[in-house]
């Protein structure tokens, strides 16, 4: 089994997290990517990426303004600077002595605790049901549409059930029938996708 580690925990709260990474691992999370922190003693938490985002630093600000700025100094400062990439991470549910539950997690993780990538087998038992997009459609602050389509578009090429796009698209109308609104922003972002 080969687990791919995207970042390392920032901060943390019960709803969801910040993981931060260096700028030449962020070719592996993407926008809408399942992701898990294993806590031990057989607990992990969930999560599902909202956004990810480069702070910028004084040096940054100095090299836009700066007329020419060479291949080299462009290079040192993706490749080498400490400047993390930020994710934000919405918490969507957890796993405890094996068990799946689309709740909040009891306690968050820890500064500086692993975060991973989830592998498709991980995906697979994660979203058999879709208890956790409540998580997502109640997220504040986040773009549910684009969320919901990233994630949809992702998980069904972790199912060999052809037919999950329709369930969970299905489920997402059950679950808006009554906001107009934000069922037509989740539908316009899956008509985006093709799968």
């Amino acid at each position: 089994m080969t687990q791919i580690e995207i970042g390392r925990l920032l901060r943390a709260g019960t709803t969801g997290f910040i993981a931060g990474c260096r700028v030449n691992q962020l070719s592996v999370p993407s926008f809408g990517a399942l992701v898990r922190a294993p806590l031990g003693d057989g607990y992990q938490v969930y999560g599902l990426i909202h956004d990810i985002h480069i702070d910028d630093d004084g040096l940054v600000r100095q090299l836009v303004t700066a007329d020419g700025v060479s291949e080299e100094v462009m290079k040192d400062n993706r490749e080498r600077r400490i400047v993390p990439v930020e994710m934000s991470v919405l918490a969507v549910g957890y796993e405890q002595d094996g068990n799946i539950h689309h709740l909040l997690p009891p306690r968050p993780p820890l500064s500086l605790d692993v975060i991973y990538l989830c592998e498709d087998k991980d995906i697979v038992r994660f979203t058999e049901k879709f208890g956790y997009f409540r998580h997502i459609l109640n997220g504040k602050d986040i773009p549910i549409g684009e969320v919901i389509a990233a994630h949809i578009v992702q998980a069904q090429s972790a199912h060999k059930d052809k037919t999950w796009k329709d369930k969970a698209t299905q489920e997402v109308i059950t679950l808006l029938r009554d906001d107009y609104p934000a069922l037509m922003s989740v539908l316009g972002a899956l008509s985006d996708v093709s799968i």
